[in-house]
């Protein structure tokens, strides 16, 4: 390939993506769906075949380069006028946590941890699972949450809470699916003794029964008991 039919691809390539782009809409990469990331992808992957590649002509990458943005955007014509449709292309959003409680269910249909979970949560400025009361898994991948009703916008003065109440900085993680956590019940000056207390005033008679505890900043324990022995 020599320099003037390099700079050629380059400049047709160039054009023709930017035409695309500004055909297939103004998407954020936050908005985008799982196909729509693999539709940018695979056009980026056809553009550089066109620009690289010698043995792809001219003619052959812009038609690929024009077909699959013809397929991008049907499904998305379809994703916008047809309801059952864009549960199949874009699939629907998935609650996790449900009336404060987290539903197991739907974190592993989700591929989600409680590692993850708590994550997003920490990104949405929710750093205890115990002031979540629903907590939705979208389409894009991010996680909209509503705090219980005790918990929203509202300041200490608001709430008449003592600063001197607050014995911890953070709440902290002391069981994660029915195991105890002893390195952070260390850092809280706490043992499985004091936490097998908790457990019992809460009628829960072992630590296996419990998916997700955690020692609240005032000391007290959030327990969110195993799905089976809510039935």
């Amino acid at each position: 390939m020599d320099t003037f039919e390099l700079l050629l691809r380059v400049s047709i390539s160039f054009l023709v993506l930017f035409a695309l782009a500004r055909l297939m809409g103004r998407k954020e990469i936050s908005q985008m769906t799982f196909f729509n990331f693999v539709s940018a992808i695979a056009i980026g992957s056809i553009t550089a075949n066109l620009v690289a590649n010698q043995n792809f002509s001219l003619r052959n990458g812009i038609l690929a380069l024009l077909g699959w943005t013809v397929f991008t955007l049907v499904m998305d014509f379809i994703d916008i006028k047809s309801k059952k449709a864009r549960k199949v292309v874009t699939g629907t959003p998935i609650t996790v946590m449900k009336e404060g409680k987290i539903i197991e269910d739907a974190l592993a249909k989700s591929r989600l941890d409680l590692d993850s979970l708590k994550a997003m949560l920490r990104q949405k400025n929710v750093f205890s699972i115990a002031d979540v009361d629903y907590a939705v898994f979208e389409t894009n991948g991010k996680l909209s949450v509503m705090k219980k009703a005790d918990k929203q916008s509202v300041t200490k003065k608001d709430m008449k809470i003592d600063k001197q109440q607050k014995t911890y900085q953070l709440a902290t993680e002391v069981i994660s699916d029915g195991k105890a956590l002893s390195n952070n019940l260390t850092k809280l000056n706490l043992d499985t003794d004091w936490l097998d207390q908790q457990l019992r005033q809460a009628g829960i008679d072992s630590i296996e029964d419990v998916f997700y505890a955690e020692v609240q900043q005032d000391g007290t324990l959030f327990i969110d008991s195993k799905e089976n022995l809510l039935h």
